[in-house]
């Protein structure tokens, strides 16, 4: 992972190349951004939101990661996290892997497969889509790629950064 440094928020990023299940993304990388929302006062999933719809990440959701290999060919996600922790894959099966915790946000581009590999109890957060697109749900399975990658190279781009809006690190690493 390739890391840099944004308004004082570390940034990690990983081109995700497609594996043969998972189509990932040669062209955008996949961003982790470490403690990049504060929660003060009140809910912090409400805060998590508030910051992305701002930046035109919206249909949101709150949740958490599932246990199993995915991915969304008709949208750019947004997770951030809100509560506890969780070890995530990113990539598939031969992907990578680490832990995020209460104020990390992952920035995943279409394709891109993640999965929950063992959390906190605690461990909830947010979901949202850039430019409110909506969202489709793969596996892995041979049957979805042709249309899967039709899909992925219509995929519009973000406007903004989820969180820095449009000066982020997103929009210099995915120009």
């Amino acid at each position: 992972m390739t890391e840099t440094t944004f308004e004082s928020t570390k940034v990690l990023s990983e081109i995700l190349e497609d594996d043969g299940t998972f189509p990932n993304s040669p062209e955008f990388p996949l961003l982790i951004y470490r403690d990049a929302i504060q929660f003060n006062q009140g809910d912090p999933a409400s805060t998590a939101e508030r910051i992305f719809h701002s930046n035109n990440w919206t249909n949101s959701w709150r949740n958490g990661i599932y246990s199993f290999h995915h991915y969304h060919s008709t949208a750019h996600e947004v997770l951030g996290v809100y509560s506890g922790s969780a070890r995530v894959q990113l990539g598939g099966p031969n992907g990578i892997t680490g832990k995020v915790s209460t104020g990390d946000v992952i920035v995943i581009p279409a394709g891109v497969s993640h999965k929950n590999i063992g959390s906190s109890n605690d461990f909830r957060c947010v979901g949202a889509y850039a430019n409110g697109q909506s969202w489709d749900m793969n596996y892995g399975k041979d049957d979805e790629r042709p249309q899967a990658d039709e899909n992925i190279t219509k995929v519009q781009a973000p406007t903004a950064d989820p969180i820095f809006g449009k000066n982020g690190p997103l929009l210099e690493q995915w120009s």
